[in-house]
């Protein structure tokens, strides 16, 4: 039996990759020290016998015990409320936790995924965005702390690849939505969700004209999963290439939970990119792959499932 770490393997991403990688018979090993993870994402594994969990933050050196085959390194604030009231550790856990990260994927021999973001091409000049773009990102902003830190942590795979001859991949995550979201995590879906079902004005910012494609979780897994097989290790981007403004969205939130909310315009944050939009090419020449849950579907999914936590 393969061993998996998986680190943030109580946040929403990684408590998802967790169930993936079970169902694909591996033994797992999560890793979060529950700064923005949730522990109640991984109540339903506390029977499984080939699930542990090591309680660390991976921003500090880490020892994992007996064979690992794979890491995934999923660990760090992932949203703007969260990255901007924690903006030294989304700094320490791109750069340090990501060093120790690849420290132990070199230790035992195992392949390394890095967890990146679509933030790596900041407020694009380019539509879409191809993975060879370069992006267009402010260092000094207040989302720098995040997107820097994760074009930091590409550098550093890229390098144990070519230095030390680690099997990297990296995934370049563009908006993900489903089930395990925070209510409060400020991301758009559950913003906008939590908002409706309780029949509160929406909250968009600027005119609701700028841009963003959603890929419901599943599908973000399978194409992640995918790539952790795949012998490239160049970024590839995995999501929906479907792209809709932020007043449909709100729309169609609307509509789907059959609020009376709304729509409260608010001032744009600073540096929020104006269009976000994957180009899926690379994802589906290597690895066969695309999103096949439509918007309906999950956001369906996903108000189901908030509608206990409102």
């Amino acid at each position: 039996m393969k061993t998996a770490v998986v680190t943030g393997g109580a946040g929403f991403l990684g408590s998802h990759l967790t169930d993936r990688l079970l169902a694909e018979g591996y033994s797992v090993i999560g890793v979060d020290n529950f700064i923005t993870g949730n522990r109640a994402n991984l109540e339903h594994l506390k029977n499984e016998p080939r699930y542990s969990f090591i309680e660390h933050d991976v921003s500090k050196y880490i020892t994992i015990p007996g064979e690992v085959n794979l890491i995934f390194h999923f660990a760090s604030p992932a949203s703007p409320i969260d990255y901007l009231e924690l903006p030294i550790q989304t700094l320490k856990v791109g750069s340090l936790g990501t060093h120790n990260a690849l420290g132990v994927a070199k230790a035992k021999g195992a392949t390394f995924l890095l967890a990146s973001t679509s933030e790596c091409y900041g407020d694009p000049l380019v539509h879409p965005q191809k993975e060879d773009y370069w992006g267009n990102v402010n260092p000094i902003g207040p989302r720098g702390v995040y997107d820097e830190a994760k074009r930091f942590a590409e550098a550093m795979t890229m390098a144990y690849h070519r230095y030390h001859k680690v099997d990297t991949k990296i995934v370049r995550i563009f908006n993900t939505y489903g089930p395990r979201m925070r209510l409060k995590d400020g991301r758009v879906v559950p913003a906008f969700i939590g908002e409706a079902l309780k029949n509160e004005p929406i909250t968009v910012f600027g005119n609701g004209s700028q841009t963003r494609s959603f890929c419901y979780v599943s599908d973000l897994i399978d194409g992640i999963y995918k790539l952790s097989q795949c012998d490239f290790h160049e970024p590839v981007n995995i999501g929906n290439p479907i792209e809709l403004t932020i007043k449909e969205f709100a729309e169609r939130i609307v509509r789907l939970t059959g609020s009376k909310s709304t729509i409260s315009y608010q001032p744009l944050p600073v540096d929020d990119p104006k269009q976000r939009r994957p180009d899926i090419t690379r994802a589906g020449k290597l690895l066969g792959w695309k999103p096949v849950v439509d918007l309906e579907t999950g956001l369906k999914q996903t108000i189901d499932w908030f509608k206990s936590r409102v």
